[in-house]
């Protein structure tokens, strides 16, 4: 028992950083959950729901509650950090990830990496940086309610989902993309149903679609998987690269930088131990 309350808590911990991270421009939740190590849980409870329903259930819902609550009270925090000391606060998310990134890449469980995979992960950066280049406001939705927006909120439920379980895809950069990233926070601020409800539907219809994608090819075809996801973690970093600092804020970014690397670092030393 109180293994299980120790797991929860944990659970619950790492569902509230992710939940306050993903709001952040550039930051992914996917790449969070992969820095905390509970990547693989996530896809494997939500691909397999309905073979261990209550169990999976349990997990994902605490998970959820604890991310919604990282959402609704952490993120004007983080994201006042982010602003006041914008540089040295992304420098803290790049140490983060480039330390996360020898953990993934040991999961692909091979001696020797196939140059298609290599390949595969330059392809997957690619992705991951031309994301941001992509034109704002594709569908310019607004909180309106009739057939067209209801149909255009599922689409757009979808293409976020996949950028919630894809690492290194932010969802906020998807947002602006689609014109959405203002009226979602104003519809979450203002518990617009007609705006959340068709919206939500889509994101779970998708992330559901889309781990059940993933699990099976991260255990069909784990290099090109493990390698592809690699790529996309590499773009985020150019994704979230604030440009090169000077004065005292070069000292501040390096501190951070390495403070972010070195935690990470630190934080899989003791899981494996």
């Amino acid at each position: 028992m109180e293994k299980g309350n120790k797991n929860i808590t944990k659970r619950l911990i790492k569902g509230f950083v992710i939940g306050a991270s993903m709001l952040v421009p550039g930051a992914s939740g996917g790449t969070m959950a992969i820095i905390l190590e509970i990547y693989d849980d996530l896809i494997h409870a939500v691909s397999t729901l309905r073979r261990n329903l209550k169990k999976n259930c349990a997990f994902l819902g605490t998970f959820t509650l604890a991310a919604l609550l990282g959402i609704l009270l952490f993120s004007r925090p983080m994201l006042a950090a982010v602003t006041m000391w914008h540089k040295p606060m992304l420098f803290l998310f790049m140490g983060a990830i480039l330390a996360s990134i020898p953990p993934l890449y040991r999961k692909v469980k091979v001696s020797r990496i196939k140059p298609v995979n290599v390949l595969v992960a330059c392809i997957g950066a690619f992705i991951g940086i031309m994301t941001m280049y992509l034109p704002e406001g594709v569908l310019q939705l607004s909180a309106q309610f009739d057939l067209y927006y209801f149909i255009m909120l599922l689409l757009a439920g979808f293409i976020i989902a996949v950028a919630l379980v894809l690492p290194g895809i932010s969802a906020s950069y998807i947002l602006l993309m689609l014109g959405m990233y203002d009226i979602t926070l104003m519809a979450i601020k203002d518990f617009n149903l007609y705006y959340l409800v068709p919206l939500t539907a889509g994101v779970l219809g998708g992330t559901f679609l889309t781990a059940g994608i993933l699990e099976r090819a991260m255990k069909r075809h784990p290099q090109f998987t493990y390698m592809l996801i690699i790529g996309f973690m590499l773009g985020s970093l150019v994704q979230i690269f604030p440009g090169i600092p000077a004065g005292t804020e070069t000292l501040y970014c390096i501190l951070t930088f390495f403070t972010g690397f070195v935690l990470i670092l630190w934080l899989g030393r003791r899981r494996r131990y």
